[in-house]
């Protein structure tokens, strides 16, 4: 496939569940994840640290930023993944992570990505598979801050799968 042509299926997706350590090693080994980067999304701060993040004063989220290629992996399986691997009823926190950068949320990049998500959320509370409300928020991506580069692929770089065993 020519290099333009491959660019046109190539798509940014922005998530939030958790630690972003281990979101990040979910979706980097997934068939269609060309890229992954881990940071910050949804705060006020400009340039937030790590540091600033973890005072719970920022407003932003670990995140992390995905590109993918929509010829070998969908946006709707992108959340499916998204779903089955943080607990999306719990506000905040997830597993002893606690704080608002920690909460669960989904950055759309476009009116479609909204769509999707709406939809993907209602289908999920309907189903019954969670007995609390889904507090998942679906907001507009804003600017994506890298966190820093120690951060970046943690868990590959030190042969680990999961932040949390």
């Amino acid at each position: 496939m020519k290099t333009v042509e491959r660019a046109k299926t190539l798509e940014t997706a922005t998530f939030g569940a958790g630690c972003f350590w281990g979101v990040e090693a979910l979706f980097m080994n997934t068939e269609g994840v060309r890229e992954t980067a881990v940071g910050y999304m949804g705060g006020t701060v400009p340039n937030p640290t790590y540091e600033d993040v973890c005072t719970d004063q920022t407003g932003h989220a670990e995140v992390v930023q995905i590109v993918f290629d929509k010829a070998v992996i969908s946006y709707d399986e992108l959340l499916q993944l998204f779903w089955k691997n943080h607990d999306p009823t719990t506000l905040n926190r997830q597993g002893p992570d606690v704080g608002t950068q920690y909460r669960s949320a989904i950055f759309y990049h476009s009116e479609a990505q909204k769509a999707t998500a709406i939809a993907s959320k209602k289908a999920l509370a309907q189903s019954g598979v969670y007995k609390k409300p889904i507090v998942t928020e679906i907001t507009p991506a804003q600017t994506f801050y890298p966190a820093e580069e120690y951060h970046q692929k943690y868990l590959a770089k030190r042969g680990l799968h999961s932040c949390h065993l």
